[in-house]
C-alpha cells in the first residue's frame, strides 16, 4: 500500500495526483475545472471564492483521476494537502462555511492591517511576527469582525483553505503553526500563537483550531469520506502546506540558501533560511517553512507578484477571437517572435489586488511606450513576460540585501515556466541559473504525505527520484542588456 493522494487547492483550479512511493513516481494527475475557477469581485479590490466550489472540483478531479488511471483506491495510504495561502474560511459550529472565502488577492483588509501595524508597533510586529499584519489572514478576520459583526458572532473557527479541506475530510477541525504564520498569527520567538495579535484584534483564542504537525498525523478521514472516496477507513491526512512552501518542498528546497520559484496565478520567489530574517518595510515576507521544527528552524522568505499567470490569462482572452480562445502555447510562440526588450514596450503587471512588494499599493497594470506602427500582439506578450520578471526582480534584489545569494533557482515545469522565453528572461534578469524539475504542487503534497506517514525516513530519501529536466544558464551579454532594461523599467515605475 504505497500510493499517496495529493490535493492542491489553488485559486485557478484544484489539482490531484497519485504518487507511487515504492517507485518514486507520479502515476496520475487531474485538474478541475478545465477552465479556470471564477473569482468573485463584488466590489473593486475584493476577491472571493466559494469553498464548496473547491470541494466539488476536488471530487470531480479525484473521480477522473481514479477512472482514467485505473487506480486501486484501497492502496491509498495517506493524503497530503497544498492550498492557496492567506485565504480566510469561516466555519460555524457545524463546521460549514458561513460565507465565501476571502482569498489571497483580496485587498479589502489593507487599511485594517495598517492600523494594526501602527497600534501594535513596528518593532513589536517585526521582532515577533516578522511581518506587518498587512493584508494577510489576521487582518481579513479583523475586517469581518468590524464590518460583518453578526456573521462574526457565529464563527466557531477561522481557517486557511487547506485547514478547511482537512476538516472536511476528517470531520475534526485543525490547523498548523506554519499555516498560522502565513496569516500573521504566530510569535516566532515563542513558536506559538501571538497573544499580542489576538488581544489587539479582540479574537478569542478558541477561534484557533487545534494544532497538528505540518508533516505527520493530522487525523483520520471520517467514515463518510472513506465511503465517498472508496478509501480504507484508516487513511490519514499526513501533510499540509501553503502552496508556496509546498512548491518549494516539491522541488526539494529545504536547506538554508535553497531557492524556488513558481509562476502560476501569482509569481513567487521563495528562499529558505534558518534566520529570523525580515524586511523592515514588509515588502517581502517571512513565514515558517513546512519543514520547520523546534530543533531545526526553517523559515521561508517570500517574494510575491500577484499579476503573473492571471495576466497571461487576461492576454489570452484579449487576443482571442470571440468565443475561440487561443492556446497558451500560441501565446508562448508570440512572445518568442518579439525581440528582447519588446521594441521598448513596457508592461507593469500590477492588476490583481494590493501588491505587498509595493507596500500594499494598488497601482493597477499599464502598458507604456505603445507605437501603433511598430508594436504587435507579439510585443505585448513579450513585454508581459518581461514585466512579470522585472517585478519579481524588485523583490529578488531585496532578498539579496537580506544575505540570500542563491547558486540556482529551482522551478517546476509548469505554468509560465513552460515557456522557453520566460525561462530565459528569468535567468538573465536575475542573473541566476534556473533548474526545471518534473513535479508540481499536487505531486509534492502526495510525496509529503509519504514522508509524513513514515514511508520515507527523511526528505533526502523522499526526493531521491526527483528528476531534473533542464538547466538554463544566464548569458553574460543578455544579463547586461536586461540590466539596462530593468533599470529603465524601474525608473519609469517609480515615476508613475
Amino acid at each position: 500500500m504505497s500510493l499517496y493522494l495529493g490535493i492542491d487547492v489553488g485559486s485557478s483550479s484544484v489539482k490531484t495526483a497519485i504518487f507511487d512511493a515504492d517507485k518514486g513516481v507520479c502515476i496520475g494527475r487531474a485538474t478541475m475545472p478545465s477552465t479556470e475557477q471564477p473569482i468573485d469581485a463584488p466590489h473593486p479590490g475584493w476577491a472571493e471564492q466559494d469553498p464548496e466550489m473547491w470541494w466539488t472540483n476536488f471530487l470531480d478531479g479525484y473521480s477522473s483521476l481514479v477512472k482514467t488511471n485505473g487506480i486501486d483506491t484501497k492502496r491509498i495510504a495517506g493524503i497530503g494537502i497544498s492550498y492557496q495561502m492567506h485565504g480566510l474560511v469561516l466555519l460555524d459550529d457545524t463546521l460549514r462555511p458561513l460565507r465565501k472565502s476571502i482569498i489571497w488577492c483580496d485587498s479589502r483588509a489593507v487599511e485594517t492591517g495598517r492600523r494594526a501595524f501602527e497600534a501594535i508597533g513596528k518593532h513589536a510586529c517585526l521582532s515577533a511576527l516578522l511581518n506587518s499584519p498587512g493584508n494577510f489572514t489576521a487582518a481579513k478576520l479583523g475586517w469581518v469582525k468590524d464590518h460583518e459583526a453578526r456573521l462574526f458572532e457565529q464563527v466557531k473557527y477561522f481557517m486557511l483553505p487547506g485547514d478547511y479541506f482537512a476538516t472536511r475530510l476528517t470531520g475534526q477541525p485543525s490547523t498548523t503553526l506554519p499555516g498560522l504564520s502565513e496569516g500573521i498569527f504566530v510569535d516566532f520567538r515563542r513558536r506559538a500563537v501571538s497573544d499580542l495579535l489576538l488581544s489587539y484584534f479582540g479574537f478569542d483564542p478558541s477561534l484557533v483550531a487545534p494544532l497538528v504537525p505540518s508533516i505527520g498525523d493530522q487525523g483520520t478521514i471520517s467514515p463518510a469520506i472513506a465511503t465517498l472516496l472508496n478509501l480504507r477507513d484508516d487513511v490519514k491526512i499526513l501533510y499540509r502546506a501553503g502552496d508556496q512552501p509546498n512548491n518549494a518542498f516539491s522541488l526539494n528546497v529545504i536547506a538554508p540558501g535553497d531557492v524556488a520559484a513558481t509562476a502560476g496565478t501569482s509569481g513567487v520567489i521563495y528562499a529558505v533560511t534558518d534566520e529570523m530574517a525580515y524586511d523592515p518595510e514588509s515588502r517581502i515576507n517571512t513565514f515558517m517553512h513546512v519543514t520547520d521544527t523546534a530543533e531545526d528552524r526553517r523559515n521561508g522568505i517570500l517574494i510575491c507578484v500577484n499579476g503573473t499567470g492571471i495576466l497571461y490569462s487576461w492576454l489570452r482572452r484579449l487576443l482571442s477571437a470571440s468565443g475561440d480562445l487561443i492556446s497558451y502555447e500560441r501565446l508562448n510562440a508570440l512572445a518568442a517572435d518579439a525581440p528582447p526588450g519588446a521594441d521598448d514596450l513596457l508592461l507593469y503587471p500590477y492588476g490583481n489586488g494590493a501588491e505587498r512588494i509595493l507596500g500594499n499599493q494598488r497601482p493597477n497594470a499599464s502598458i507604456e511606450n505603445i507605437d501603433f506602427n511598430r508594436h504587435a500582439p507579439s510585443h505585448v506578450t513579450r513585454a508581459a513576460l518581461e514585466g512579470i520578471v522585472y517585478a519579481l526582480n524588485v523583490g529578488f534584489e531585496i532578498l539579496r540585501q537580506l544575505g540570500v545569494q542563491p547558486a540556482t533557482i529551482r522551478a517546476g515545469n509548469a505554468n509560465l515556466f513552460l515557456s522557453e522565453t520566460f525561462r530565459s528572461i528569468f535567468a538573465n534578469v536575475t542573473g541566476t541559473p534556473v533548474e526545471l524539475f518534473d513535479t508540481d504542487g499536487s505531486e509534492g503534497a502526495a510525496r509529503g504525505a509519504a514522508l509524513g506517514g513514515g514511508f520515507y525516513s527523511s526528505p533526502e530519501e523522499a526526493f531521491q527520484s526527483l528528476t531534473r529536466i533542464t538547466r538554463i544558464d544566464p548569458d553574460p551579454e543578455s544579463v547586461e542588456a536586461y540590466g539596462a532594461r530593468f533599470a529603465s523599467w524601474s525608473q519609469q515605475m517609480s515615476s508613475r
